[in-house]
């Protein structure tokens, strides 16, 4: 523990972010990095509890503490070494994570939890700069080849775990570039994708092989998979997105969030209309935007839309308007259900919940607004406010309303795994073996749309499944 009084001497002061009308001019990431000096005093708050209730809270483990006393003692590299020992991105979740850890660190039971989201993207970051990440690559080969399908979080992690047990690993992509959700369904203010390309070189160098563009159960089947490698890890997220089932949901202006965000990631990447927009162009500018789902998602495509000079943006959400504040004697150290104002909601957007969509309303094939309905919620049912009917106008909406799991046509018909009562890749959290010889599943496809962190806590713990099934044993931590 570096200062015993820390938590009592030192204030919670989380990162700083450029000012909404300014942030709004680009897609740049708007974080203002914090001093050392600030990132030592913060992390000096760290109680180094005899039960660190943050190292279970966060799904990968991180061993907070630890790290939190190396900062604080100015032992930044050390830092980094026990932060990569769980984590094989921190900088991916330390800009993206939800940060449940913080949820259930002891000092939140009085709302000022360690600012350790801030502080895992300051080491790694710290840690890029000065050239302390570098490949690790393994002493041996193992003469076994596996075949990763989906470069999202789960695919990636599992990738460079087995490439640095000495597995030769490829990893197959369908889309254009690697990255999965975090290349396309994250916008680029939220994390700048240079971040992956950097962790592709370094992959790279450490034996895994990328290929893009190829589909598996389209471009290449199962079955050449499994003559040409020793296993078979799916990790392709889960990409079925939930419909909406109202009258005139067919009309131009409905569409998918995915697809809206996607099209900004790849103009942003450089990519011509045409490319980024196979399916007709969209865009915000200078239309009456509502989106649908309160979630992450749903918050990504407000900031989207007002960055694209949207006339107005609405974000609705069925469920009811949490709490403020939670009740701690409840919840903690437990994720809380509460009232969450994303950086995107400053930036501009009319909140509504308990809200009911009843019918698109359109003219000439088009969207011109959305009929709906506030409805009251008791014992998971909900009934219809007699008169409280209203109508949005809407030019353009947005469909962010979950994810009901994986693609089912192609990879995973062809494979032939059993599915679990949700409609996932069957697998336990224990090997991640599925139904099929040799054929591993992890991450989205495995457990439904989750956190970037859970996804990688998967792709580890799967990786180490896999080179223990190759190999008859592991040294790979879970």
């Amino acid at each position: 523990m570096g200062k015993e009084t820390g938590f009592l001497e030192v204030e919670r002061k989380d990162r700083d972010y450029i000012v909404p009308e300014e942030r709004l001019k680009s897609y740049r990431e708007f974080t203002i990095p914090p001093s050392e000096d600030k990132l030592k005093s913060q992390a000096s708050r760290c109680m180094n509890c005899g039960i660190p209730y943050c190292h279970n809270g966060c799904p990968v483990n991180n061993i907070i503490p630890d790290w939190n006393h190396l900062v604080y003692e100015g032992d930044w590299q050390n830092a980094l070494d026990v932060l990569h020992s769980t984590n094989n991105f921190p900088e991916f979740t330390g800009r993206i994570c939800p940060a449940p850890c913080e949820a259930s660190c002891t000092l939140n039971i009085t709302d000022d939890p360690v600012t350790i989201k801030s502080i895992e993207m300051a080491i790694i970051d710290r840690g890029w700069d000065e050239g302390w990440v570098k490949p690790q690559v393994p002493a041996k080969r193992s003469g076994k080849a596996v075949a990763v399908v989906g470069s999202g979080p789960a695919g990636l992690a599992c990738a460079q775990q087995l490439a640095r047990a000495g597995h030769a690993v490829t990893v197959f992509e369908k889309s254009d570039r690697i990255g999965g959700l975090l290349r396309y369904g994250i916008p680029d203010f939220k994390m700048e994708k240079h971040l992956i390309n950097r962790r592709a070189v370094q992959m790279e160098a450490e034996g895994v092989t990328f290929r893009s563009s190829t589909e598996i159960g389209v471009d290449v089947s199962i079955k050449s998979l499994k003559e040409n490698f020793d296993a078979i890890v799916l990790a392709g997220g889960a990409e079925v997105a939930r419909p909406l089932e109202i009258p005139g949901a067919e009309l131009s202006g409905v569409r998918l969030a995915m697809e809206f965000l996607t099209q900004q990631n790849k103009r942003n990447a450089g990519d011509d209309e045409v490319r980024a927009a196979p399916r007709g162009t969209l865009s915000a500018e200078g239309q009456h935007v509502v989106v649908l789902g309160g979630g992450d998602t749903g918050s990504d495509c407000v900031g989207t839309s007002n960055r694209q000079g949207a006339a107005s943006v609405a974000q609705l959400e069925i469920m009811p308007k949490p709490p403020v504040h939670e009740d701690k004697q409840l919840t903690w150290p437990d994720w809380p259900m509460k009232l969450r104002t994303t950086s995107s909601h400053e930036e501009g957007v009319e909140r509504d919940w308990s809200v009911l969509t009843k019918r698109v309303v359109g003219q000439d094939g088009k969207v011109t607004g959305l009929e709906c309905v506030h409805i009251e919620w008791k014992d998971g049912r909900f009934t219809e406010v007699e008169g409280s009917d209203f109508t949005l106008k809407a030019d353009l909406i947005l469909l962010a309303m979950g994810f009901l799991g994986p693609v089912k046509s192609g990879m995973i018909d062809q494979a032939g795994v059993e599915l679990d009562g949700r409609g996932n890749v069957l697998g336990n959290t224990e090997d991640y073996k599925t139904s099929e010889e040799n054929i591993f599943a992890c991450g989205d496809m495995r457990r439904g749309q989750s956190l970037v962190v859970w996804a990688i806590r998967e792709g580890r713990q799967a990786a180490r499944s896999v080179d223990e099934a190759l190999m008859g044993a592991t040294q790979l931590p879970r």
